[in-house]
């Protein structure tokens, strides 16, 4: 057993456990972070078959994702933030440890191209190139299927979440760009001393 082999089966094994932890917790803090684990394992996994593009990828777009959802989570919940303040020491150990896997995973993906040069072809692939070609050539049909299929998603989403509110002053663009001066201003003359 090599040692990619090694360094396989632990992102493997790193990313199913905390996998099942985002589904098992009850609590949406450690089902984020153990998100986060499961997407940089997976980062990890990529890195190992070469693919470094789509590990750095994974990590900006989706972990930033994960930001974002953990924000929603919170505003959505009604969380007592002073609580949550108070308690976040019971948190403390959990997010220590992910960050610590975090950090061992992240020396292996760098050290693994000094360890193990076993696949030496990988180094000459363009990433970016590849995968370029693959979706804008043979897989362009499903890549602007699923596209739309995700705008029609997003659109659905804002149409079924937006509702009128009743005693919200709303702007009247069209109404505004017709006012002309003589509806603007209304000119008083008002003698001196008996202004306001």
């Amino acid at each position: 057993m090599t040692v990619a082999d090694i360094i396989f089966y632990l992102f493997a094994t790193l990313a199913v456990l905390a996998a099942l932890g985002v589904v098992g917790s009850r609590n949406p803090v450690h089902s984020v972070l153990f998100l986060v684990l499961t997407f940089f394992s997976t980062a990890g996994l990529f890195v190992l078959i070469g693919a470094e593009f789509l590990a750095a990828v994974l990590v900006m777009v989706y972990m930033g994702a994960v930001a974002i959802l953990f924000l929603f989570v919170v505003m959505m919940l009604d969380v007592d933030f002073a609580r949550l303040r108070r308690e976040s020491v019971r948190y403390l150990p959990l997010g220590l440890t992910v960050g610590f896997v975090m950090f061992v995973e992240l020396g292996f993906m760098v050290g693994h191209h000094h360890w193990d040069k076993a696949v030496s072809g990988l180094d000459t692939v363009n990433n970016t190139l590849a995968i370029g070609q693959a979706l804008y050539t043979r897989y362009l049909y499903p890549f602007e299927v699923a596209s739309l299929i995700l705008l029609v998603a997003l659109i659905g989403a804002v149409a079924l979440t937006h509702r009128e509110r009743k005693r919200v002053h709303r702007q009247d663009i069209a109404r505004q760009l017709a006012r002309t001066k003589e509806d603007a201003v209304e000119l008083r003359k008002v003698a001196s001393g008996e202004g306001a």
